[in-house]
């Protein structure tokens, strides 16, 4: 039945991401969270509930705005093409997508659905959520470049700032990805082949981060600590893998936010170029406490491993292929990584 459900939830994003009719839009908007809902509620446990409850009213009222806005344009202008909607439905549209991207001021849901469902669950509202709203922005000719701009700076600012005083990394990883979100709608209003690079290089970092996660069952900051002794390959990605999400040369999530940056500049949007780029300061600190707490620290409690990585040299755990991929595209020097 999950072969099914993940079927089905490809099938509902590529005919949302090919149609050029507001209702086959819809559709697949549709039939996308009643597939995912099955699989955000199968740990039968009271937050996952609430977490499914939570999703589905986000959903379902973003996809009634979009139905809404969708017939308001045939009934305007005779026509259900998404390319050449009118500035009313623009605006109604584009509300309902960063409502369903879990973009500011609409965001709230998104770090509690996360925290309620597993690592793997998280990982796919994260990354595979987020193409199919991201298509109706893609294949709109003339979205609203001023709402667009004032979104992606406050999911900026407010995914640094909430993600500050939290413990538990599904929701470090949530407020991390309301914060992509602010950069890749700026990017959008600029250049789609930036967002495009944008959106490919935060799934890519985002995938390898809750593989390393899911890898070590790991819930919670102090959880990180552990991970020296079970695999130290681990314990190197997941510090390279997190200090690219903040952004930091010569990693690769420097790129995006490099060329963001400089399409802003060329631009007359000087004083909004350098408030995004202080927007990223409060991310990186607490991407740098978890790399720190990965990396630089010693836990007073002891793994539940019988023996530590030294004396396991079949069982540790091994990196997985997305990491790898992510650690292949950081243009960096060789690390030597010597064991005591």
């Amino acid at each position: 039945i999950w072969s099914i459900l993940i079927s089905s939830l490809s099938t509902s994003t590529v005919l949302t991401m090919t149609s050029h009719h507001w209702l086959l839009a819809w559709l697949g908007l549709e039939l996308n969270t009643l597939s995912i809902l099955p699989i955000t509620m199968k740990l039968h446990h009271p937050r996952a509930t609430e977490a499914t409850m939570k999703y589905f009213l986000v959903q379902a009222l973003a996809a009634s705005l979009i139905l809404f806005a969708g017939t308001l344009n045939a009934w305007q202008t005779g026509l259900w093409a998404i390319t050449n909607p009118g500035p009313t439905t623009t605006a109604i549209i584009t509300m309902a997508v960063l409502m369903k991207l879990g973009a500011a001021p609409t965001h709230l849901w998104y770090p509690d659905v996360l925290q309620g469902t597993t690592l793997n669950t998280a990982l796919l509202v994260s990354t595979w959520q987020k193409l199919a709203p991201l298509a109706l922005l893609y294949m709109m000719t003339n979205p609203p470049t001023d709402l667009l701009l004032l979104t992606g700076l406050l999911s900026a600012l407010l995914g640094g700032w909430a993600g500050l005083n939290q413990t538990q990394t599904r929701k470090i990883m949530a407020h991390s990805s309301i914060a992509h979100m602010g950069w890749m709608l700026i990017a959008l209003t600029t250049s789609p082949q930036l967002a495009t690079l944008t959106l490919m290089t935060y799934m890519i970092m985002t995938t390898a981060m809750f593989s390393a996660l899911n890898n070590n069952a790991t819930k919670t900051i102090s959880d990180l600590g552990t991970t020296w002794s079970m695999s130290p390959t681990t314990m190197t990605l997941t510090l390279l893998t997190l200090t690219s999400l903040g952004g930091l040369p010569p990693l690769t999530g420097f790129m995006p936010k490099l060329l963001i940056l400089n399409e802003l500049t060329m631009k007359p949007l000087l004083p909004m170029a350098t408030t995004l780029a202080l927007a990223s300061l409060p991310s990186l600190f607490f991407y740098i406490r978890m790399a720190y707490t990965t990396t630089l620290t010693t836990p007073p409690n002891t793994t539940n491993t019988e023996h530590k990585w030294r004396f396991k040299t079949t069982t540790a755990p091994t990196p997985t292929p997305m990491m790898t991929l992510a650690l292949l595209l950081m243009p960096m020097t060789p690390i030597l990584y010597t064991t005591t």
